[in-house]
């Protein structure tokens, strides 16, 4: 049973780890096309209808390979996990039902016409198919947060004499509070990865002295983007989710913070430190006093439960992979804020162009806003277990009773080597439209 878990688990984790490198540019990028293009209708200026058609051939291609990477998943939901499907679908085919219904189809079928219908229907009907994509990008998003917020906080539910999850209120689904902010907080997550490709697109073409107009333009509008979008992920919608994590989910809470035990005067924040299992502490822990309690409730005394309140049972059953995705997705986020709080100043101060330190740092740091979103995924599912509906079904009780750990580990062995290839093949078609750049070279 245990390895029928690990190996279940662990296939799931590496297709949707590896899914989610490409929504999480879609729905950020699908954003700053929608301004590009809003430019280009205030204005009339070539350049920006042409960043806007450059960067929607880029949003094709990931979504072509999130498409592709996505169907495995849901295929998983019958294979792996059917006794999971069998008690709740009849709540979470709902939202994963309206999100391949509505989003799905608004996206790719406005994303053909944004491509290939410019010239048929005018700027501004060009403009409307550009804003529909982005429309269906983020309302895809807000299905799929919908899914995860309720099993992350189950409401509008009953649970029938046979185990399984009906809905008494549709409408609960949708007025989930967890779902507004963990979907505003996956959206300027998203926002700041596409900041970052953006940013570092126009530092490449800056840098090899190569469409440097467009180089300009990427970098100005990525560094823009990429300040906003990283203040916003810590503050408001960061500060929002870990309140309603310390509300809902305590024991997730006092996992990720790393507080082994209740200190009765207010909670430290730790900001480095390594869990210890063996003697339930963390070894070289640098921490600021009271600071965590004043953050979660505003009240610097305020009592934060540790993690020896609670029943070994109820805590997330991987400690240290939670509290290391949770510190590293803040470090990384915190890093984020300097770097384009420096870059905008350096704008500013009309600068940037020219202090190749930075450009080149803007450059090689795309991979790390990708690290900081899977890793916060990490944190949202590993904090959920040892449940996949918390506190009403727990992970055993879902898994496919007929499936074996052979047969699981076989097909992740498969999907390994299948999408390393798609892996290549993704970031030769991405390469070879970044080298021919938005205008073919003797413009």
């Amino acid at each position: 049973m245990e390895d029928m878990i690990f190996y279940d688990r662990l296939q799931f984790a590496f297709t949707i780890t590896f899914h989610y490198i490409f929504p999480q540019l879609t729905m950020g990028l699908s954003l700053i096309i929608v301004y590009f293009k809003w430019k280009y209708l205030r204005n009339k200026t070539e350049k920006y209808n042409d960043a806007a058609k450059f960067f929607m051939k880029i949003f094709a291609i990931n979504f072509t390979m999130g498409v592709v990477t996505g169907i495995p998943m849901e295929f998983q939901f019958g294979t792996n996990w059917a006794k999971f499907s069998e008690l709740t679908g009849g709540i979470i085919g709902q939202t994963l039902a309206m999100e391949g219904m509505f989003s799905f189809f608004l996206e790719s079928s406005f994303l053909a016409l944004f491509l290939f219908g410019e010239k048929l229907m005018g700027q501004k009907l060009h403009f409307l198919t550009g804003f529909l994509v982005f429309l269906g990008s983020w309302a895809s998003g807000y299905f799929i947060l919908a899914t995860n917020a309720w099993m992350q906080h189950p409401v509008g539910y009953e649970i029938l004499d046979n185990g399984k999850f009906v809905l008494t209120h549709f409408s609960e689904l949708f007025k989930n509070p967890w779902l507004l902010p963990a979907f505003l907080h996956n959206q300027a997550a998203s926002l700041v990865t596409s900041s970052f490709v953006v940013a570092s697109i126009g530092t490449f073409y800056v840098l090899r002295k190569k469409h440097i107009e467009f180089g300009k333009l990427f970098l100005k509008t990525g560094v823009i983007f990429g300040l906003i979008s990283t203040l916003a992920v810590a503050f408001p919608t960061g500060d929002w989710n870990a309140k309603n994590v310390a509300k809902y989910q305590p024991a997730t809470f006092a996992a990720m913070e790393g507080i082994f035990e209740t200190e009765h005067a207010g909670s430290e924040i730790v900001l480095v430190g390594q869990p210890n299992m063996v003697e339930k502490k963390l070894d070289n822990k640098i921490a600021v006093p009271n600071v965590l309690s004043f953050l979660t409730y505003q009240e610097w005394d305020k009592q934060i439960l540790g993690m020896d309140k609670f029943k070994k049972e109820e805590l997330p059953d991987n400690i240290p992979a939670l509290y290391y995705s949770y510190h590293i997705m803040v470090g990384l986020g915190t890093i984020f804020i300097g770097i384009m709080a420096l870059a905008v100043f350096f704008l500013w101060r009309k600068k940037l162009f020219t202090i190749k330190p930075l450009l080149w740092t803007i450059m090689f740091l795309v991979p790390f806003p990708y690290i900081a979103n899977i890793t916060g995924w990490y944190v949202a599912e590993l904090g959920r277990q040892p449940y996949l509906v918390y506190g009403l079904l727990r992970t055993k009780e879902g898994i496919s009773p007929t499936v074996s750990s052979g047969n699981t580990l076989f097909t992740l062995l498969g999907f390994v080597a299948l999408y390393m290839l798609l892996g290549l093949l993704f970031l030769v078609l991405v390469g070879k439209t970044i080298h021919q750049g938005p205008k073919p070279q003797n413009h």
